[in-house]
């Protein structure tokens, strides 16, 4: 009687773990948090005598477990995503990772020219070589690049401005070597890589790559940004409000505490984001009393390519009547919406 009680503890435990713990093919998204820029961005000598806030939004994405996938039908908090939409084809986990804090790093480099060029203040942008975004598998790149590694040099000649690379590249033919110096994790690494026809690309000749030219900017007041762990582009909206609110001295919070959310694309315009609805629910549960969000424009082709799929901004609305918040939704196009926006907001 005994074992038979212990083998039921077991069996137990057992699914327990199982139901908790067992890694699924698909990832569970739910509301985040809302972090104070205050702390995160400094630009030093900067104003920061502010009363109210600034936020950025983060949503929450892990591997979905039975647990929590079956747990999702019940709940409008939890989404299941399948891997598709997380991941692109061939991804891996530590890949997804460094695609990500590049296009945070890509929103910081937006919101600080975007701001400084609002405060009227110039900025010096040089160009940085070759990070390469993704290797596509069964290229010439295949087993010698890797996702994060950024291109130095090309046969020795150094890169120095845009479009070098590619033009480089070009020139040569089904079966030349190309020697490249890259950079990997602090070190200067030279790669041989014979060039073959890109996968899929119907013939064309490369290395098989996907990659983005890099630049490095200086400013005056110098600007620093912490973000530890949260990746995306989607803070680029909030990081430009919060950089020109300490670039100048007035305090464009008037007093609230405002979050928002919206990729920062350079000309200002503030670029459409996944997740806005758990973006709604966090910033409600966190007491922000103002929320940005992109009034991005679905044309019918885009419509009829993704049945279903509505407006960052309708998804917000939707979201924030479900919940019952008397937090103000502002739609916003272009930084110039946001700060247009905050002049004419009265004084907390």
């Amino acid at each position: 009687m005994r074992m038979k009680r212990i083998g039921l503890y077991a069996f137990a435990l057992l699914l327990i773990l199982f139901l908790f713990i067992y890694p699924l093919d698909a990832y569970i998204s739910k509301p985040g948090g809302a972090y104070d820029l205050a702390p995160i961005v400094e630009v030093v000598g900067g104003d920061k005598d502010d009363e109210g806030t600034f936020s950025l939004m983060t949503i929450s994405i892990g591997k979905a477990t039975p647990f929590s996938y079956i747990a999702s039908n019940f709940t409008d908090r939890m989404k299941v995503l399948p891997i598709s939409k997380v991941r692109r084809e061939g991804e891996n986990d530590k890949e997804y990772t460094i695609r990500q804090k590049k296009l945070m790093s890509d929103s910081q480099f937006n919101a600080i020219t975007v701001a400084f060029d609002k405060a009227g203040i110039p900025v010096d942008i040089t160009y940085d070589g070759v990070f390469i975004v993704s290797v596509l598998k069964g290229g010439a790149a295949d087993g010698k690049l890797a996702t994060g590694d950024k291109i130095r040099s090309v046969d020795g000649e150094q890169l120095k401005e845009g479009g070098q690379f590619a033009s480089l590249i070009s020139k040569k033919g089904k079966g030349d070597k190309v020697a490249v110096t890259v950079e990997r994790d602090g070190k200067f690494l030279d790669v041989e890589i014979t060039l073959s026809e890109i996968p899929k690309s119907g013939g064309r000749i490369g290395l098989g790559v996907e990659f983005q030219e890099d630049r490095e900017l200086a400013t005056n007041p110098k600007v620093e940004i912490r973000t530890a762990d949260i990746g995306g582009p989607s803070a680029g909206l909030m990081f430009t409000l919060e950089i020109m609110n300490q670039l100048l001295d007035e305090d464009l919070t008037k007093g609230y505490n405002i979050a928002g959310t919206g990729e920062m694309l350079p000309d200002g315009t503030v670029g459409r984001i996944g997740g806005t609805d758990f973006k709604i629910m966090a910033a409600d549960r966190e007491g922000v009393e103002i929320f940005f969000v992109p009034n991005d424009y679905l044309s019918d082709e885009v419509r009829n390519r993704n049945p279903g799929i509505v407006t960052n901004y309708d998804e917000a609305l939707k979201t924030a009547k479900n919940i019952g918040t008397t937090m103000k939704v502002v739609p916003v196009s272009t930084i110039d919406d946001a700060l247009n926006y905050l002049k004419e907001l009265e004084e907390k």
